[in-house]
């Protein structure tokens, strides 16, 4: 039997500004969508793997909320943005080792609530108050995901060189595949001066560099290649993978905010898919801001160490570019759900399913996964050929 993983289904709820629901309400239909995707019942999954969010609710009880019985598999995974690719691979050698025979892998998130007044939305972040040391960097203001990565761009930016301007070239070209994708939140074309004159939230970063907010939930179904050959859906391929894991100190020698994770796991997964960077056709990079994917296309060996500025400023990126990058538009346009962004956009275009937005080679396709401040990193090789 040829118990090669592949992903098998995909299930993506309602995407953004969507109340009412709970995440594990949004996870729960992720699953369903998925096996219904994949053209499965529910009760055939044994095996379930989970990734919350901000909102931290999430986690075993999925179970009961599905139904479902007698699993092989089930576990809580947690490693931020890069988990959705460690829940894949986790999957994949449960899949290989006999394990398990249908995993499913599923984030879901719900942090945004409705502001009657005013018609807004209200963001609901969970977390302490920090307090010992934690507390002096928050008191001076430096506390957020957003002050921490402004402080690694600006550390790249003061060494290499980069602008701004440069990653304004990043969120504008993502904008424009987003254009191309029914799924987006954010579709309306912007240029580099809008960029610019978009508002600070922390410097460098303007609210162009940022990703969204959204409320919903994505599955995948990860099986044997044997099992998905009567499915429902072309079998996605899992050719490689790796994960990386920094542990930067945050002092003057450390290499944070100038290398990521990118830089070992890339090469681990290249090397088990047996291929190198070049052989890439398509990458969905994890893109909690312009800079994240900046750094990753630099660690990844797209372009030389430094030169990631020049290099998206040179009109590589983009529906019209040589490099297919974040084609749905990633988490600055489509929608924000950690590493499950770039794993459904990679899964839709290795399926050869992305419509307007379908690359033009599709052979190779590198997912990306970062969590924490530059903390924890995943790297997929996916493609629609078996090896």
């Amino acid at each position: 039997m040829n118990r090669a993983p592949v992903i098998a289904g995909l299930g993506i709820t309602e995407m953004g500004k969507v109340y009412g629901r709970t995440a594990p309400e949004f996870a729960a239909e992720a699953v369903r969508l998925a096996a219904a995707d994949a053209g499965i019942e529910l009760h055939e999954v044994d095996g379930l793997l989970t990734n919350t969010g901000i909102t931290g609710d999430v986690g075993l009880g999925l179970q009961r909320d599905l139904g479902l019985r007698h699993l092989r598999l089930l576990s809580e995974v947690q490693a931020y943005g890069s988990s959705a690719g460690a829940m894949v691979q986790y999957a994949a050698m449960a899949v290989m080792s006999g394990m398990a025979d249908i995993v499913a892998c599923v984030f879901a998130d719900a942090p945004l609530k409705d502001k009657s007044a005013g018609g807004g939305a209200a963001y609901a972040a969970a977390g302490r108050r920090p307090t010992g040391w934690q507390g002096l960097t928050a008191a001076s203001g430096i506390y957020s995901a957003n002050t921490m990565y402004a402080l690694a761009a600006r550390r790249h930016m003061q060494t290499y060189g980069t602008t701004s301007e440069q990653l304004g070239h990043i969120a504008v070209a993502q904008r424009a595949w987003a254009a191309r994708n029914p799924l987006a939140q954010l579709r309306e074309p912007i240029t580099v001066e809008d960029h610019q004159s978009s508002r600070w939230i922390a410097e460098p970063f303007h609210l162009l560099d940022c990703c969204l907010v959204s409320n919903g939930g994505v599955a995948v179904l990860v099986t044997s290649a044997d099992r998905a050959a009567g499915l429902a859906q072309p079998a996605v391929h899992i050719r490689g993978w790796g994960q990386a894991h920094p542990g930067y100190v945050m002092g003057r020698d450390s290499e944070f905010g100038l290398v990521s994770g990118a830089a070992l796991s890339g090469p681990t997964a290249l090397k088990m898919a047996g291929i190198t960077i070049a052989d890439i056709d398509v990458a969905e990079l994890y893109d909690c801001y312009t800079y994240t994917a900046l750094i990753s296309l630099e660690d990844y060996g797209f372009c030389a160490k430094g030169e990631g500025g020049p290099f998206v400023a040179g009109g590589v990126l983009g529906p019209e570019g040589s490099l297919a990058v974040n084609t749905g538009g990633g988490q600055l346009s489509s929608y924000y759900m950690w590493g499950m962004t770039p794993l459904s956009e990679a899964v839709i275009q290795a399926r050869g399913q992305g419509g307007e937005r379908q690359a033009p080679r599709n052979d190779m396709v590198l997912v990306s996964g970062n969590g924490g401040l530059l903390d924890h990193h995943s790297t997929l090789i996916l493609s629609p050929h078996a090896r």
